[in-house]
This record gives structure tokens, sequence and C-alpha cells, in this order.
């Protein structure tokens, strides 16, 4: 069966670093890069303290810790992907940005390497449509956090060959997350489903409800974890604007109109968990 020996994330954000933390965590020696040099050491810092909370919490001896920092290098050098088998993108949910990216990874990448974007959303077709080999990406969409939830949506694009999606299945399994094949559509399965709940639980605060109590009547009444505010919070609200204008252009389709209130909050940096600020304060 494939077997990955090297990974490399392109992107250092949240996503970006958690999904090169899990590979380290599967004995992958793993590179993250970043073009922002702060960004890589916010990278570091976030690993390092995960890595404590576990080894505090004996999910991991500090043996472990050690040999999972080892496995992690940080580089702002894209051409530092060159040996890598598996190649993976996550940066920013903005098409131009991720076509610019895919450029530069056939420039750097290996012929052979299997390329996958971490996109939410959008069309991997279109993402590389410009490329020399789109035969060799394909989507696999990471949920966050990455270290934790069991899922990867994978979608092939219209050119995504054979050998590019069985080896992304076996990617999958060496990682211990359960690949699920969906559809090229806008959302893919889970946030064609679950953002259009979050955006009208924030039509309802936006008509009068209480946000409290719009959370309360899903947790108690659908047997969810988190209501829906309290996770458009942890998925962060931009994303869950992104995915909104995504499904509403793709679609055409006015029930995906995104909530004038979320868009608001974005415009004010309100985003969530991550500014310390959305529908609650943290």
């Amino acid at each position: 069966m494939y077997k990955a020996e090297k990974v490399a994330v392109i992107g250092a954000g949240f996503m970006g670093s958690s999904i090169a933390l899990l590979c380290a965590q599967n004995g992958i020696d793993t590179i993250n890069i970043d073009v922002s040099s702060e960004q890589l050491d916010n990278a570091q810092a976030m690993v390092a303290r995960t890595l404590a909370r576990l080894v505090e919490k004996e999910k991991i001896s500090a043996q472990d810790s050690e040999d999972i920092t080892a496995r992690l290098a940080y580089s702002t050098k894209i051409a530092d992907i060159g040996n890598a088998d598996v190649v993976i993108e996550a940066v920013s949910e903005k098409i131009e940005l991720k076509k610019k990216i895919m450029r530069q990874i056939e420039q750097f990448a290996s012929e052979d390497a299997v390329v996958l974007s971490n996109t939410s959303g959008l069309s991997i077709t279109d993402i590389v449509k410009d490329a020399a080999r789109p035969e060799r990406v394909m989507c696999a969409h990471f949920f966050s956090p990455p270290t934790i939830m069991k899922l990867i949506e994978v979608i092939r694009g219209e050119k995504t060959d054979d050998d590019t999606y069985e080896k992304t299945l076996a990617f999958a399994a060496q990682i211990g997350k359960e690949p699920v094949d969906a559809p090229e559509l806008p959302g893919f399965i889970v946030n064609r489903l679950l953002v259009p709940m979050i955006n009208d639980a924030a039509f309802l605060v936006m008509q009068g409800a209480d946000k409290q109590n719009v959370d309360t009547a899903m947790k108690l009444g659908a047997n969810h974890k988190m209501g829906p505010l309290e996770l458009g919070d942890f998925i962060g609200l931009d994303v869950i604007l992104a995915i909104m204008q995504t499904l509403h252009k793709g679609l055409k389709d006015d029930k995906y109109r995104p909530c004038p209130l979320i868009e608001h909050m974005v415009e004010a940096g309100k985003l969530g968990r991550k500014a310390k600020q959305g529908f609650y304060t943290y």
C-alpha cells in the first residue's frame, strides 16, 4: 500500500499548522511552509502548547512529544516542497490565491507528488484549470480541528487520475482519517448542509431572537454538542461568510444569501474565537 514518507503543508494558519502536526503525530516527516516568519512562529508555539497539554493529560509521553517535534520543520521557501510525497495547500479560502499557490507547487514539487487542496467548498477543477498536471491534484477537505475530527471529504477534479485518488485514500488512512467521497459541488456535503444552518441562526438573531436561546434550543432539541452560533464562532465567521458567498454564487439560489449580520461582524473584525469576539466574547 502507498505510504507517504514526507509531507509539505503550505500555509501556517490554524488549519495548515494543525494538519502539519497531524502528519507528524502519525510518524511522517513534515514541513510547514508560509511566507510569514511570524505566522510560522505562531504555528510552532501552537504545536508546543498542544503537545504540552497532551503530555499533561497523559495522552502522549514526553518522549512522544520530542519525537513529534523533531519530525516538524518550518520554512518560508516554497521550493522546500521538492522532495515531498504529498503536498497539501492550506492557504486562505480565496480562489486567486489558491491558483497562485498551485502554480508555485507545479514549479517546485516532484512530478509524481500527490497535491491536495484543503478548500472547504471551491471547485478543484477551477483551481487547477491552468495547471500542467491537473491529474495529480484533488481536494482533501479536513475538518477543524484536524488533529481530532475523523472526516476528510475527498473530491476529484475533472482530470484527477485514479492513481492520485487511490494514493489520497491511502494517505488518509495513514493519518488516521476516514475519507468520504463528495461531489464537486459548492460546499461539498458537510458545509452544504451545516453552514446554511449557522447562517439561518444568525438571521434569527438579527430578527430579534436571543442568541443563547437559539443555541440552547438546537443543543437540546437536535442533540447537537454545540449550538449553531457557538459553532460559527468556533469555525470562524469569516470562514462561514466565505462559504455562504461560494454557495450563493455557485448555486445561484437566494436561500444561500449570507446573513447581513455576519457580513457586518466580519467587517468589524468579530470573527469568533480566534478574535476573542464573535456572537460571544472569549
